[in-house]
């Protein structure tokens, strides 16, 4: 069974630092879609007749579908009703019929993977990052949510094969950091700190002027008790980073403690994780697109 408390810690944490690394995970709790915000809510933090209201739309958008199934305006309105009513498994149908709708945005089938995996279906959840893999096989939303998935049913080789796969077949066009940096926790999923140092340090005698392995570094060591060369390295990266990125990386000296025992702990910024079990918004608002 899912533990959804470290699933809603591990997605928070992961969604605050992919700007820094190149990921864009998306919460599924956090969909900027063209009815407006969906965030999911606590059943008990709405009032009577904002529920009331919530379950009246939930049940107009039903009634235009009836008629016109594949009406995204009503289907994004029936998701964005139950994500505030807290119907997290009731929004699964809506989004998968989006997902289907929108192959050329690969977000929403990432979302979807998340909410099945949210809803302890894992199978659903790797068919749908698979679905994205065999159309884009360097799309590092998906890769990190399949390679978390592997990792987490201990076939780290499997997880290895899907880094190094994309790898192999990445265009030369395109900045391959991303993908080392996920190689890179793998290893570190393995307890091969070494390989995993391997990667970053090449990567940084390739570009000295990107922050993201200098980073990626510093939290190995410090998750190695080595803090003082870990603090000497969150300076460089911060030295390093864009302004738009310093804060973050000053939150990340101060307070992240990468996990063991998840792939999440991926140069992820962290963020305030919600204490139960109900998903909170994050503190990040990554959007999805039309």
């Amino acid at each position: 069974m899912l533990n959804r408390h470290r699933w809603a810690i591990n997605l928070v944490v992961a969604v605050s630092l992919l700007a820094l690394t190149g990921f864009s995970l998306l919460p599924i709790f956090n969909l900027g879609l063209d009815s407006g915000t969906a965030t999911a809510t606590e059943p008990n933090s709405l009032s009577a007749a904002q529920t009331s209201q919530l379950q009246a739309q939930a049940q107009g958008y039903l009634q235009v579908l009836q008629r016109e199934p594949e009406n995204q305006v009503a289907l994004k309105g029936l998701l964005n009703a139950r994500l505030q009513l807290g119907d997290v498994k009731g929004s699964l149908a809506p989004l998968e019929k989006i997902a289907a709708l929108n192959p050329q945005t690969p977000d929403y089938t990432v979302l979807l993977a998340q909410t099945k995996l949210y809803l302890d279906d894992r199978e659903g959840a790797t068919a749908s990052y698979r679905t994205i893999l065999a159309i884009q096989p360097q799309n590092i939303n998906a890769l990190q949510g399949l390679v978390s998935l592997l990792v987490e049913a201990k076939r780290p080789e499997a997880a290895l094969g899907a880094v190094q796969t994309a790898l192999k077949m990445a265009p030369g066009t395109i900045d391959t950091t991303p993908l080392k940096l996920l190689l890179a926790q793998v290893y570190l999923t393995q307890q091969r700190n070494a390989d995993a140092l391997g990667i970053y340090d090449t990567a940084i005698e390739i570009n000295r002027d990107d922050f993201r392995p200098v980073l990626a570094k510093a939290l190995v060591f410090k998750q190695m008790g080595n803090l003082t060369e870990a603090q000497l390295l969150m300076n460089t990266a911060e030295n390093l980073a864009p302004a738009e990125y310093k804060d973050q990386i000053k939150q990340i000296a101060q307070a992240t403690q990468p996990p063991k025992a998840s792939i999440a702990p991926n140069l992820s910024n962290p963020a305030p994780a919600a204490p139960n079990n109900t998903p909170r918004q994050p503190a990040t608002t990554p959007q999805v697109g039309k």
